[in-house]
């Protein structure tokens, strides 16, 4: 398993931009996919989107299309994906996770092995 380390979390207002970070060190994660999903209460934890290991290909959930973008620094030791979150809404209040998955992509969150411990999001109206 990776440890991941995710930061970024708060309050904001609707309208507002936000952006989460989530560090994996200790090892070459380059060949990670590195996901993100959210949770809020009630409801099962879903899909948001995606990065490979070398940062070229990217994938959405389409609630969060167009407003959100996921990046990644690949550095020696620590690898960092940001999730930058812009025109957030209400609906997206949320504790939000990071995930890591060897090599092949997948928006299920049972394919992930690796989990940070999530960081809350709120947003208010």
């Amino acid at each position: 398993q990776v440890p991941l380390v995710e930061s970024g979390g708060g309050l904001v207002q609707a309208g507002d931009s936000l952006r989460l970070s989530c560090a994996a060190s200790g090892r070459t994660f380059s060949s990670y996919v590195m996901a993100w999903f959210r949770q809020a209460p009630g409801k099962e934890r879903e899909f948001v989107g995606l990065i490979s290991g070398g940062g070229r290909y990217t994938q959405y959930a389409d609630s969060v299309k167009g407003r959100f973008t996921i990046s990644r620094d690949n550095a020696k030791n620590t690898v960092t994906v940001y999730l930058q979150m812009n025109s957030l809404k209400p609906e997206d209040t949320a504790v939000y996770y990071c995930a890591a998955r060897f090599a092949t992509y997948s928006s299920d969150p049972a394919d992930f092995g690796s989990w940070g411990q999530g960081t809350q999001v709120t947003v208010s109206s």
